[in-house]
């Protein structure tokens, strides 16, 4: 059986699908990576610096100029746009229960109109008063900047991003949340990750099901039975799934 074909069907007989997406999920929209082949991460950095140290609390601490230029160029990109992975899962998430988990910090998800949304690692989206709290929108946070740093006009100290930088624990509450719809799934969808990044990678343990779907490019080396594996881009792979679910279902349950 075609492995698009497949996908689909395990899709259309699953109760609750549970999706766990990473960078590449974006990579479509235009947003790079960190540990692919043309990854972030792989890049020469400009700073002194690896990008990667550039992206730890001990950093962000130390010399909050040079990350918020970095950040500004690398972390932002306020012209990306929902591809056909996130609208895909937003208008199956109307048929079906489905659980979106991601490592992103771009909003995406969330900006394709998907509800049950889990962001393990924060948002670019959010940004609070290191002292007071004061909340600021991504076009607040942009707007507050002041000899290259961002301050509250509240009281003036630095705004940091709400997302967890190395060395930062994860929220509690999301952790939580995140295992809740693992255990409950009967389908979980790996795509776009390296499966990597601790504590994130180990999440998938929690699944109990027998159905475990993992869409990369690269093959990932997991110590788990894996129902079905596609190398591939996530929205190409939506794209031919959704042809045949077109044709499975009566419902039609996809997007055009």
């Amino acid at each position: 059986m075609d492995k698009y074909e497949e996908l689909a069907k395990l899709i259309l007989n699953s109760k609750k699908i549970c999706f766990f997406g990473g960078a590449g999920v974006s990579t479509e929209s235009g947003i790079p990576d960190f540990r692919g082949e043309n990854g972030l991460y792989l890049l020469k950095s400009k700073y002194g610096v690896s990008y990667e140290e550039i992206l730890s609390l001990h950093f962000f601490n130390r010399d909050p100029l040079t990350f918020f230029k970095f950040y500004k160029e690398f972390m932002i990109n306020t012209q990306a746009k929902p591809n056909y992975a996130h609208l895909f899962l937003a208008n199956l998430s109307k048929f079906k229960d489905v659980a979106i988990i991601t490592q992103n910090i771009d909003g995406l998800h969330f900006e394709a109109g998907n509800k049950n949304v889990i962001e393990l690692h924060g948002s670019i989206k959010r940004n609070y008063c290191t002292n007071c709290a004061k909340f600021y929108s991504l076009d607040e946070f942009l707007a507050s900047f002041k000899a290259g740093l961002p301050l509250c006009n509240k009281c003036n100290h630095l705004i940091k991003p709400d997302v967890t930088l190395y060395e930062e624990p994860l929220n509690e509450n999301v952790i939580t949340k995140a295992i809740i719809n693992i255990m409950d799934s009967d389908l979980l969808i790996i795509a776009g990750t390296s499966l990597k990044v601790y504590p994130a990678n180990s999440f998938i343990n929690y699944f109990y099901g027998d159905n475990i779907v993992v869409i990369n490019k690269e093959k990932l080396d997991i110590n788990r039975n894996i129902k079905l594996e596609i190398n591939d881009l996530v929205g190409k792979t939506f794209k031919k799934v959704n042809s045949f679910l077109n044709h499975l279902s009566t419902k039609k349950e996809v997007i055009r």
